[in-house]
């Protein structure tokens, strides 16, 4: 059966010829996208290559900045060396013990006398205590001994008076018993005569017998007397003996305490002058030991310090530079540390002796001043000047060093082309003197540019250039 007319109209045409075809426009805005992407990719490189081809290749390099210590050389003779101390002193006991105490660090400051350190000291303590209770013991005795000798003395005194008044009285009893002896034998030839009565002469008798008894009176009290003072004066050389030993038994005492404090003294370890610490080699509980030697656990010192009021330059000065350095001539010392700070000094001493196997000289250089940057053992570079020289101190700067090569000549001027991203813009500089293949910039540049080393005679300030790297 034949289809109908209406639905062959109904039916999709699927035939190539049918599909509906796009626009040429389309086709374009791809390849457009496509391009435009391709440029922005590899725009830098093409323009790499661009440049390349068409800029001039120059080779920069750096400006060259030396510290004025190195390039110190040029002054005058100069040498290496190190901040040191002149006074300078390794703190030990004067004998070996242990640490007790330690009372400083690295960089305490300490005066003469102060206490750094103290060994194990129960020992001397215990003597010291020991000599002054004998000291002590001894000077009471003498004390007591002395009142004993003054009292004796007082006593020796008045027992002499007394021998002297009993002798006195002796004498007068002797006196009157001869009176009476020579009254008496008057009186008895009176009365054989006739003259007197026996009355008178018995009271002749009664008298002479009465000036016996206070005779032998006398007598007797001054043998007491005699006795008395003579058992006053052995006990006064008694005391004196006594008292001697114990004043001899208080200068030993007090023999005996000085050697004790003595010892006592040797367990402090104290500064020999003012100073700074600026080591500690020994902590508490350690041995320490003057005499410490490689094999020993002990330690040789509990710290050292210098005095910074003594800090100087050392040198070593080659032989070769020694006709250069003379006593009291002027130095300038730069530290390594402060290059741009140098100080002023002279020249304080010359070793009578070389080095040979260094062959150089040491020379000690007095700094003119002082300050806290100072540092034993800091590095230095020391150079010797003239008088001249020194007289023309002046406001330190950094040397500036570029290539000869760099330098372009216009008339009286100088110039260097300075390098600024991918161009050059030519710079005037003032010279200065010639080390070698450089020369020293005075001015014109501050030393963080980058110049052409060897320009082009065709090259032209402001032209854009390509840095050889």
């Amino acid at each position: 059966m034949s289809e109908t007319p209406d639905l062959h109209s109904l039916r999709i045409d699927r035939t190539p010829s049918a599909r509906k075809r796009p626009g040429p426009w389309r086709g374009r805005i791809v390849w457009l996208v496509v391009l435009v992407v391709a440029g922005w990719l590899f725009q830098r490189p093409v323009m790499n290559l661009v440049d390349r081809i068409r800029l001039v290749e120059v080779e920069v390099t750096s400006v060259v900045r030396r510290s004025p210590s190195q390039d110190a050389g040029s002054e005058g003779a100069a040498a290496n060396g190190y901040v040191v101390a002149r006074k300078r002193a390794a703190l030990s006991a004067d004998r070996p013990g242990r640490l007790v105490e330690v009372n400083v660090v690295e960089g305490s400051r300490v005066k003469e006398g102060d206490v750094v350190a103290r060994i194990d000291h129960e020992e001397q303590d215990a003597a010291v205590g020991r000599s002054r209770a004998d000291l002590e013991v001894a000077r009471r005795g003498a004390e007591r001994v002395a009142a004993t000798t003054a009292r004796a003395l007082a006593d020796e005194g008045r027992l002499s008076a007394s021998v002297e008044s009993t002798a006195a009285q002796l004498d007068e009893a002797q006196a009157q018993l001869d009176f009476a002896r020579e009254a008496e034998v008057r009186y008895e030839e009176l009365l054989r005569q006739g003259i007197v009565q026996v009355e008178r002469r018995d009271e002749a008798v009664r008298d002479r017998r009465a000036a016996e008894a206070r005779t032998q009176s006398a007598v007797a009290l001054l043998a007491s007397a005699r006795s008395t003072l003579e058992v006053a004066l052995a006990d006064i050389e008694v005391a004196r003996r006594t008292q001697a030993e114990f004043e001899a038994r208080a200068h030993s005492s007090e023999s005996e305490l000085t050697q004790a404090l003595a010892a006592l003294e040797k367990t402090f370890v104290r500064a020999p002058f003012d100073g700074v610490v600026v080591s500690k080699e020994a902590e508490v509980g350690e041995v320490v030991s003057p005499n410490s030697q490689g094999g020993s656990n002990a330690r040789g010192s509990v710290a050292t310090m210098v005095d910074f009021a003594s800090l100087e330059a050392q040198a070593e000065v080659p032989e070769t530079s020694l006709a250069a350095v003379r006593l009291g001539a002027p130095a300038r010392i730069y530290l390594d540390a402060f290059p741009g700070a140098p100080y002023t000094g002279r020249i304080d001493r010359i070793w009578p002796a070389a080095d040979r196997q260094k062959a150089t000289v040491e020379v000690r250089v007095a700094f003119d001043q002082l300050d806290e940057r100072l540092r034993p053992q800091m590095g230095c570079r020391v150079v010797f000047l003239s008088e001249g020289a020194a007289a023309q101190d002046g406001p330190v700067k950094l040397v500036l060093l570029v290539p000869a090569t760099a330098l372009i000549k216009q008339g009286q001027a100088n110039s260097v082309f300075v390098v600024e991203r991918d161009r050059v813009r030519l710079q005037e500089v003032g010279l200065g003197a010639t080390r070698g293949n450089r020369v020293i910039i005075e001015s014109g540049l501050t030393g963080e540019e980058e110049i052409v080393v060897t320009p082009p005679l065709e090259m032209e300030d402001g032209q854009r250039v390509r840095v050889a790297r």
